[in-house]
């Protein structure tokens, strides 16, 4: 598995019909696997965050339920920290099996690696994560913590643990494409079992003589991989994703587990917020405007004051279904703990803001941005920074020498998800601190640490109690018609 994200319960995925997912039934398919023949069982990271489900326990469910699963072993995902380190070491301190972490310095309970005699063969499962971390969580849940190169830290244990003739496998948390090029970079990993990207790889992917899996997200499949190995060799591999629906015989141990916290969860989440007219899109996010962006956006300026507003579409996590809004709509799409803060900055600054928002949309990024006071054109075809081509601000064109308020989240305030535009304008602040996580200083002209975003959405709706927000071509992709 990889990329579980808290979602213990079957739901539908945005745009489907069909109920997907649901780990007591994943739970059940790992184990008749299991039986068969001798097996690892891995996590590929991101196991503790995401939905409320995970959330409201700060990932203690998830804990919980892994361990009825008999997780052989699980590699520390970016995620992991975002509750902060005293967090997850309690979480590191509840597992049956070992979290990993080769390439983080500092955090005490990860292993960088395990050896298990599996059938007969020794197996070393190293473990890493993506050297991305520090600016794919706030900066406190990582202060103090190194995060080196993945694949110089896979190379250095590999020509070890090789020389004393073990079965090599990486359980990595850096992306599939990242994996690609470690399989190319590192000689000797015969299997690499990845996460981080939610890729959907069918069949596993032969680089030279390392196979790459990896398992989609959200448990809505159980990625299996079945070797034949002789003489420390793998000599016969097949690999394919099991679909786990809510139908058949679901394991009752795992099953008590979920629905025992679902019922705390629902007590919380069960109330009424308002109503939308339509659906709230937070799957495109990462790609283009959408609505949803657009509506979160909005809500950020107007309670800040701000001219504009800019945040990372991967704020967003989940899509909202038309009609009835819950509490647990709002906290299930909105899971990080953010506040909202508005900042000074120039027009050279929303710029060079902007360029970076678009520099990552080939792979993706959760830093795409979503806006409000703003419309811009990008064209992709140009090299990275320098894409943008018009920018307007509540009407009027960008003037680079002015200063304008900008409304965002204090994990970009902070530089996060690399927007270093964000970052050095707020550190540049006379009198910069952060005090009890909560940001100080000149630039920052508004700041509510005591309220996380969700809970301001929450009360923004109750306000409206109808809301109908649409796509208003804040941000044109030129070349782009559809």
């Amino acid at each position: 598995m990889n990329d579980f994200h808290g979602f213990a319960n079957p739901y539908k995925p945005y745009g489907s019909n069909e109920a997907q997912g649901g780990l007591a039934y994943l739970a059940t398919k790992a184990e008749r696997l299991r039986a068969e023949r001798p097996t690892l069982f891995l996590a590929a990271g991101d196991m503790i965050q995401g939905n409320n489900w995970a959330n409201i326990f700060q990932g203690k469910s998830s804990i919980e339920a892994m361990n009825a699963m008999g997780f052989d072993a699980m590699v520390v995902g970016n995620h992991e920290f975002d509750f902060g380190q005293s967090t997850l070491k309690k979480r590191i301190d509840e597992a049956n099996f070992p979290v990993l972490g080769a390439n983080v310095r500092g955090m005490s309970g990860l292993k960088p690696y395990i050896i298990k005699d599996i059938g007969g063969v020794s197996v070393a499962v190293i473990g890493v994560v993506t050297d991305e971390t520090p600016v794919s969580t706030a900066p406190k849940n990582v202060e103090g913590l190194q995060f080196l190169s993945p694949a110089d830290t896979v190379s250095k244990y590999v020509k070890e643990l090789k020389d004393r003739g073990m079965f090599i496998v990486v359980l990595s948390h850096i992306g599939f494409v990242a994996d690609i090029e470690l399989a190319k970079k590192v000689e000797g990993i015969d299997v690499i079992v990845g996460g981080h990207s939610h890729t959907r790889v069918d069949k596993p992917a032969l680089i030279g003589k390392t196979f790459v899996v990896q398992a989609f997200e959200h448990g809505k499949v159980l990625g299996v991989l079945d070797l034949n190995v002789k003489n420390k060799g793998i000599v016969r591999a097949e690999g394919r994703l099991e679909p786990i629906i809510p139908t058949g015989e679901k394991n009752e141990t795992v099953g008590e587990i979920v629905a025992k916290y679902q019922q705390q969860v629902d007590a919380i989440m069960s109330d009424m917020v308002g109503e939308s007219l339509v659906e709230l899109d937070g799957t495109h996010v990462r790609l283009v405007e959408t609505n949803f962006g657009n509506l979160i956006a909005d809500i950020m300026r107007n309670v800040s004051g701000a001219d504009a507003a800019i945040i990372n579409g991967g704020t967003i996590r989940t899509s909202i279904k038309k009609g009835p809004i819950l509490v647990g709509d709002i906290y299930g799409a909105l899971p990080f703990d953010n506040y909202i803060v508005a900042i000074k900055l120039t027009g050279q600054q929303i710029l060079d803001a902007l360029e970076h928002g678009v520099s990552g949309i080939e792979e993706v990024r959760g830093g795409f941005p979503q806006v409000s006071g703003i419309v811009f054109t990008y064209d992709r075809s140009n090299p990275k920074g320098s894409r943008v081509k018009e920018v307007f601000v509540n009407g009027i064109p960008l003037a680079i020498d002015k200063e304008y308020t900008v409304a965002t989240n204090d994990f970009l305030a902070a530089g996060g998800d690399g927007y270093k535009a964000f970052g050095d304008a707020v550190k540049s602040s006379k009198d910069y601190e952060v005090t009890g996580g909560a940001m100080k200083g000149d630039k920052l002209v508004y700041c509510d640490s005591g309220r996380w975003l969700r809970d301001v959405v929450v009360d923004y709706i109750k306000s409206q109690r109808v809301v109908s927000p649409s796509v208003e071509a804040r941000i044109r992709e030129q070349g782009k018609t559809d």
